[in-house]
């Protein structure tokens, strides 16, 4: 057990602390730049080079099976339980009265969709070895992606602007033009081709490596370090983010099998990863709460921080 966790800490722990913690230093002794501005560039690099090369990679050299689906679909579930707990609790409960529709419906973001891919690839990759960023890559594609730019943009824009009543955002054009999204038709097509992947792959995947460290990196940039004083709405949504949400995906793999194996394992993980950076890039573009969406990530990649041992040792 001691042996598992000084792994766990060199090799998962210690460097997500050291990226993270390195965007927040650059605030500090890079004034001159605008976190905000440098937090842009990066997420373009990102998603438009590194973060589809890794996705390509995975999607192209994986095996593609039941044990492969039931991750997403664990993961998926859990996510809209947990959306529909929310908006009782934030539009329809005294926790969100008299809170702005911004800032209730980035709560709801937040407490809704993970870091699956930025955490959970280091993470169940640790734990399960290239299976487990296989399992993060298809769980982010399959599960995430659509829901956040449709539903996701549909929260942002009915339920985070209807204090001035902004208009409907086309979500079918912004899922379309999301490159990740493609590389992973293009590495599914490939997988399924017969045709040899593994030189293309192996290529890709150099590419990819970075998306990981610069995401984390921005993560860093978006935490209000300053500002981390939360609000009770923040810690009750991060509850549901970092407890109820695994609970929930726990019950439904639960009721998938009669017994837990590796897959419902890793669903079940990927539902307790803290808030997705994403989360900071729609409230920049929908113009919803963001200093409240900075809260989340901080708090619940904080909290997730601590907790990883516990989850690791109950995995």
């Amino acid at each position: 057990m001691t042996s598992g966790l000084a792994d766990l800490f060199f090799r998962v722990w210690l460097p997500l602390v050291i990226l993270i913690g390195a965007g927040g230093l650059w605030r500090r002794f890079h004034p001159e730049t605008s976190p905000k501005l440098l937090r842009g560039h990066l997420n373009a690099l990102a998603i438009n080079l590194f973060l589809p090369a890794l996705i390509f990679a995975a999607a192209a050299s994986a095996r593609i099976d039941t044990m492969l689906l039931t991750v997403p679909l664990v993961s998926g579930l859990s996510t809209l339980a947990a959306g529909l707990l929310l908006y009782l609790a934030l539009y329809r409960s005294r926790l969100g009265a008299g809170m702005a529709d911004k800032t209730r419906a980035s709560l709801m973001l937040c407490g809704m969709f993970g870091n699956v891919l930025l955490i959970g690839y280091p993470v169940l990759g640790f734990l399960y070895g290239p299976a487990g960023g296989r399992y993060a890559v298809f769980t982010d594609v399959l599960s995430f992606t659509p829901v956040v730019w449709t539903l996701g943009v549909w929260i942002a824009t009915r339920l985070g602007a209807r204090d001035t009543g902004g208009p409907l955002h086309p979500v079918t054009r912004i899922l379309l033009r999301l490159p990740p999204l493609w590389a992973f038709v293009a590495g599914v097509l490939l997988n399924l081709s017969g045709l040899q992947a593994a030189p293309l792959a192996d290529a890709a995947r150099m590419v990819g490596q970075a998306a990981i460290p610069v995401l984390l990196f921005v993560l860093g940039l978006a935490i209000p370090w300053g500002r981390l004083r939360p609000s009770r709405a923040v810690l009750a949504v991060v509850a549901v983010k970092l407890a109820v949400m695994p609970l929930v995906a726990f019950g439904l793999a639960a009721l998938l099998a009669d017994g837990l194996q590796e897959q419902h394992h890793a669903g079940i993980l990927e539902a307790a990863m803290p808030s997705m950076t994403t989360a900071v890039l729609l409230a920049d573009r929908f113009h919803l709460d963001t200093e409240t969406v900075a809260l989340m990530i901080g708090w619940s990649t904080l909290l997730f921080g601590l907790l990883l041992p516990v989850w690791v040792w109950l995995m």
